[in-house]
């Protein structure tokens, strides 16, 4: 048989409150942070730009390059 002394019963009350609380703060809270999907989309949508990017300048910038290195030369 376990005896249990006063401060012990205190203790084990404070724990259980403090489980009801954040039991009930994480049921009245709204979600915040980005999900892993919000993510995902982030960089799929950067991607395109880039992808957009490169192909409507890409002859252009190649074409500034190209005359930048022969200008070294």
């Amino acid at each position: 048989m376990y005896v249990v002394s006063s401060c012990g019963r205190r203790c084990v009350a404070v724990i259980v409150g403090l489980q009801a609380r954040l039991r009930a703060a994480s049921e009245t809270e709204p979600e915040r942070g980005a999900s892993l999907v919000e993510y995902a989309l982030l960089i799929a949508l950067l991607a395109l730009v880039c992808f957009s990017a490169v192909t409507l300048f890409g002859n252009d910038t190649s074409q500034i390059y190209s005359d930048v290195g022969n200008s070294i030369n």
